[in-house]
């Protein structure tokens, strides 16, 4: 992907022109002045749980400024704003609609921290607008969703970078690097699991008035008009359909992003085997599933998902992690470290590959986040565009859709975007937008 730098710098030299009221950093001497030229304007939409822990990411980047904020409740905005203010003496416009924000010329780029279903929208109207993104992942809520962001990024040519922000840790980048040079020989097997006490819901809890300061029926936005219950709202919204996929699209896509990343080159699931339960939805608020086992066979090797939520242990005393099976030895990976386990030569009486270990994991966001400010500088493509959230999100939504309609077994046509014979699955691609707001269309 290409951009122009040219039209880059214009835009940048305008934005500062406007940003006079706006201090550059936090409180923390950079200890050297940013050129105008090098500052990236940022804005966050989202503003209550992940989408700030980006933005202060963003914010320890020298020449990185907040100047808005946005957020449909009003309660996070105001603390927020004075986090901001007193952690990084910077004074960021409030914004309730995203739309309002996205019009704001001074801005270059803006983070996505909304649930999962506002990221189509609002990540389409903002390269529409001229903006760069951040979105988190999943990338959408959504098979066809999906498709629609990676359309509008180059379409409108924008640098996006989906929050899979693994691809930017050591802990699997280095495994990558080993399995690519055939350190462990051929692949034969990649075992995922995903073991998490939280993945289980809240507990049940009456419908309720809409608390004071949210306007909840934009926080529903194109999603199903429902009454206020708080299981649904802040927190725990990924466990119901409407607005997210659960474990399976918050660490499923994490984790067998880094699964597909072994492969020769990324490719969609063609098909799907899925057993999905859940075991405490009599005391546990939620739609989506606790517990999965899923297989994609693939030409190259087969994976394997595996994840209970409110469960913490796992293989290799991990609660959660990968092992590449390969013939020369298999590496075992999570955010903290790998190893090397090497396989045993019975006529050589020697390891087939020597071991290895890596006990230092570092938090990978900054540098992820680093990335991403140096692509919207130099309109270069970063380690994870909306295609490749794209490839990871369909590994995370067909297995849910499997569950949710009892078809433990699914082919899927990538060129054609559709289920191969199941009218039931192809009407899961794509939600139905409540009015008035409709489904993007991207030229072609």
């Amino acid at each position: 992907m290409h951009h122009s730098r040219r039209k880059f710098i214009q835009k940048t030299s305008l934005s500062t022109l406007a940003i006079g009221a706006f201090s550059i950093g936090p409180k923390l001497a950079w200890g050297k002045n940013i050129a105008p030229s090098d500052q990236v304007n940022i804005a966050l939409i989202g503003c209550n749980g992940h989408g700030f822990s980006i933005l202060k990411h963003h914010l320890n980047i020298p020449g990185v400024n907040c100047v808005a904020i946005c957020d449909v409740d009003q309660n996070v905005l105001d603390r927020r704003t004075k986090e901001i203010l007193d952690q990084y003496s910077q004074h960021p416009a409030q914004y309730t609609d995203f739309r309002k924000l996205l019009e704001n010329k001074t801005i270059d780029a803006v983070i996505i921290g909304t649930p999962d279903h506002w990221h189509c929208l609002q990540m389409v109207y903002a390269c529409q607008a001229g903006k760069d993104v951040y979105v988190e992942k999943p990338l959408s809520n959504s098979i066809g969703e999906s498709k629609i962001m990676v359309d509008a990024a180059n379409y409108y040519n924008r640098v996006v970078q989906v929050g899979q922000q693994q691809r930017s840790g050591y802990t699997f980048i280095e495994p990558i690097r080993l399995i690519k040079e055939g350190k462990i020989g051929k692949i034969r097997k990649v075992n995922i699991w995903s073991n998490f006490n939280y993945g289980t819901g809240a507990i049940p809890a009456e419908d309720s008035a809409i608390p004071k300061g949210v306007d909840y029926d934009f926080w529903l936005g194109p999603a199903a008009e429902r009454p206020f219950n708080k299981n649904r709202f802040h927190g725990s919204w990924r466990h119901f359909w409407d607005y997210g996929g659960g474990l399976m699209s918050d660490w499923g896509v994490h984790l067998l992003d880094i699964g597909i990343w072994a492969m020769a080159a990324p490719k969609a699931p063609n098909k799907v085997i899925t057993q999905a339960s859940n075991s405490s939805t009599d005391i546990r608020h939620r739609e989506t599933f606790d517990s999965m086992s899923v297989l994609y066979p693939h030409d190259e090797f087969t994976i394997q998902w595996d994840m209970l939520g409110g469960i913490q242990q796992g293989p290799y005393g991990k609660a959660y992690g990968l092992a590449f099976i390969g013939e020369k030895g298999t590496i075992v990976a999570d955010r903290r470290s790998f190893e090397v386990y090497p396989e045993w030569d019975n006529d050589k009486k020697e390891p087939k590959t020597e071991s290895l270990s890596y006990l230092e994991g570092k938090e990978s966001h900054n540098v992820h986040v680093e990335d991403f400010i140096n692509c919207v500088k130099s309109r270069k493509t970063p380690i994870c565009p909306p295609e490749i959230g794209r490839i990871a999100a369909l590994y995370a939504h067909i297995p849910n859709i499997s569950g949710r309609i009892g078809e433990s077994v699914l082919e899927w046509d990538d060129q054609l975007q559709k289920f191969k014979n199941n009218k039931m699955a192809d009407e899961l691609i794509l939600p139905r937008y409540r009015s008035p707001w409709e489904l993007p269309k991207i030229p072609k």
